[in-house]
């Protein structure tokens, strides 16, 4: 791929396994910063509540004051069911622009936003960490059902957004969470980040370790990767010339993205609420592995599982994204019914295979 369309300057290194591909410059940053010393990384936590929290305009205002920028896509007549979607890590609520239009010809309504640190929000690149992620997904959460009452309200994810999604509904009453599980009628995770961090070898650990402890302030482009998060070129070239879209990372950030995908796995086997859970094949970054442990731990039912053969990471804007599209239109419709496109056959298969291994 050019240097336009490289998947790692578009995600501006998505995962930590972009750390470890790099040894070389790496170990040359982790000797410049023993000579330096230590330095502490930043975040940006939900500040105490100082007014209520409300839908205004094209923005939601969080509890704490803090603006996210809001965009929907309503349907012309009756809404009969709201989604509401969470972006993946360096993205924005314009993540939805391709899908969300579809929806609303289904009579969905989809609600999209910035989350803290993202896209047009304050102090960009700068990780809130996961309780501030979970809180903000809950508080729109809410005031989308008071605004369409009587209506069932999803929770849609996308990679990182998946994982917010996740450990949001996972969390139980027993967990160090200091926010209270998002009550939805259901929970749609696409190419969930489920990388936790005990799920990467010691060689990925360390140097992820090392940079965020002693030089956090450090960003990375990912320039030079073999990753392609999607064969629609021409939407990639576009998000890559996107100015809202992150191409530089901090390496604390990286670490709290580390921190959040590990609190998503750890909260699976909590997750209660009806799911649809959408992966493709051809995913370069979030490999098969962390998806399957995810799926080990998931309980066994209320869960349905599709596996696209011709999918990528950006599954919903693919070439052939209106296949998973229409997927999570149906199966918002009629959770209980076979997906159109026959992918849960395939994820079912991919359960079971998965549940004969773990009885070897």
């Amino acid at each position: 791929m050019t240097a336009m369309t490289n998947p790692a300057m578009i995600h501006g290194d998505t995962s930590p396994r972009n750390i470890a591909t790099r040894p070389g410059r790496l170990w040359l940053v982790v000797a410049l910063a023993l000579t330096l010393g230590a330095c502490a990384g930043r975040s940006q936590p939900m500040g105490p509540p100082v007014q209520s929290p409300a839908i205004m305009g094209d923005s939601v205002i969080a509890s704490d004051g803090y603006v996210l920028p809001l965009k929907s896509w309503l349907p012309e007549g009756e809404v009969r069911a709201a989604i509401v979607a969470l972006h993946g890590f360096n993205d924005y609520a314009n993540a939805f622009a391709m899908p969300a239009p579809a929806w609303a010809e289904a009579g969905i309504a989809t609600y999209a936003y910035d989350q803290r640190g993202f896209g047009a929000t304050d102090q960009i690149g700068i990780w809130p960490g996961t309780d501030t992620l979970v809180a903000d997904a809950g508080t729109v959460v809410d005031l989308v059902r008071a605004r369409h009452p009587g209506v069932p309200v999803y929770l849609l994810g996308e990679s990182m957004g998946g994982a917010v999604a996740l450990a949001g509904l996972g969390r139980s009453a027993g967990s160090e969470a200091t926010t209270d599980p998002i009550e939805v009628d259901g929970v749609i995770l696409v190419a969930a980040a489920v990388w936790a961090r005990g799920t990467m070898p010691f060689y990925q650990r360390l140097p992820l370790w090392l940079g965020s402890n002693l030089m956090p302030w450090m960003t990375l482009t990912g320039r030079g990767l073999d990753i392609q998060p999607s064969d629609n070129i021409d939407m990639l070239i576009a998000f890559s010339r996107d100015p809202l879209v992150i191409k530089e990372t901090r390496i604390d950030t990286i670490d709290g993205l580390t921190d959040l995908m590990s609190d998503a796995l750890d909260a699976a086997p909590a997750l209660s609420a009806p799911a649809l859970i959408l992966y493709g094949d051809h995913d370069d970054i979030i490999p098969p592995p962390p998806i399957e442990a995810m799926l080990r731990r998931l309980p066994a039912d209320r869960h349905v599982v599709a596996f696209y053969a011709d999918g990528f990471h950006m599954l919903l804007r693919d070439l052939n994204g209106d296949i998973p599209q229409g997927d999570i239109a149906h199966w918002v419709a009629d959770p209980d019914a076979p997906l159109p496109s026959g992918a849960d056959l395939r994820g079912a298969e991919r359960r079971m295979m998965l549940a004969e291994q773990a009885t070897e």
